[in-house]
């Protein structure tokens, strides 16, 4: 047994630093849910060294539950928070198995269980990120079998707590209400992280980051017209916070592209390619206050 250990060491051994140096350059603000990954990474090197120490150590619980609107990141960090899991020694293989409730919740009697079941297997060695969770509980209904997926995966999650780590998703309000629905549910998640909506700021922050990624730019009209863009979207209904900024791209890239093929006579230059004019940005809808491409199946913009 050491007579001391060297945490500074171990952390940089781990490289848990390279994992959260990249969840910083992947995510705008997000600042309290970046310090509790912080946190949990810390913890989890400490119980390491408490072993090492012959120090009395339990298995952690790692069960986590992410809350917040579409598009703050909650998958991201997922991905992320597997990785670091991984390489701390927590889990085998550091994957992400992304589950809704169809993957979970049979159509009979009997269906259930095998459904269930086999999400779990492929998520053992990494994490089971179950979406929109919340409709795994549907009170009243006799005949829903989302009490049962529940159930299971509470048992799993308990027996199987060193193979397999799951988090769950979803609307904040919806996820306090199935949180309420089984007690067992909640004690046996050790981490709750809230993702905020972002700010007007951090919104326009993100839009620059996708650009820059993809070698594009606005021009001073145009970043002006996108500001007031997202002050509009935010008021309409299906904001997705970064999935609605992403699209919002899309759309404008897709834009200036028709703009430059009609004078496709024309010699362009590398500026010409790149630059995102403010008429690009306005073309959009939301400047009529309606919802960009919305319809059933598909994100909207």
């Amino acid at each position: 047994m050491p007579s001391s250990v060297d945490l500074a060491a171990a952390y940089a051994e781990s490289g848990v630093a390279d994992v959260q140096e990249q969840l910083d350059r992947e995510l705008i603000g997000l600042t309290s849910v970046k310090t509790r990954i912080r946190e949990i990474a810390a913890l989890l090197l400490v119980d390491q060294a408490r072993q090492q120490m012959d120090l009395p150590s339990t298995a952690p619980s790692l069960h986590m539950s992410f809350t917040g609107r579409p598009g703050t990141g909650k998958t991201t960090v997922a991905q992320r928070m597997s990785q670091i899991l991984h390489r701390l020694g927590y889990l085998r293989k550091g994957h992400v198995v992304t589950a809704t409730r169809d993957d979970l919740v049979g159509q009979y009697v009997g269906h259930t269980a095998p459904k269930t079941k086999e999400m779990i297997k492929r998520a053992q060695g990494g994490v089971l990120f179950i979406d929109e969770a919340y409709y795994l509980y549907k009170p009243g209904n006799e005949r829903d079998y989302g009490a049962e997926a529940i159930e299971i995966l509470l048992q799993e999650m308990e027996r199987q707590r060193t193979d397999f780590v799951v988090i769950f998703a979803g609307y904040k309000e919806k996820m306090e209400t199935f949180y309420s629905s089984n007690p067992g549910l909640s004690s046996r998640v050790a981490h709750h992280l809230d993702f905020p909506d972002y700010s007007d700021q951090e919104l326009m922050a993100i839009a620059d980051l996708l650009l820059e990624a993809q070698h594009y730019c606005f021009s001073a009209e145009a970043n002006a017209a996108f500001e007031e863009y997202i002050g509009r979207r935010r008021q309409l209904p299906f904001f997705a916070n970064a999935r609605s900024i992403r699209n919002a791209i899309d759309r404008a890239r897709l834009r200036q592209a028709n703009r430059l093929f009609e004078r496709m006579g024309d010699a362009f230059t590398k500026d010409d390619l790149m630059t995102i004019e403010a008429s690009d940005i306005r073309a959009s809808r939301v400047f009529a206050g309606e919802v960009e491409g919305h319809h059933p199946g598909l994100s909207p913009a």
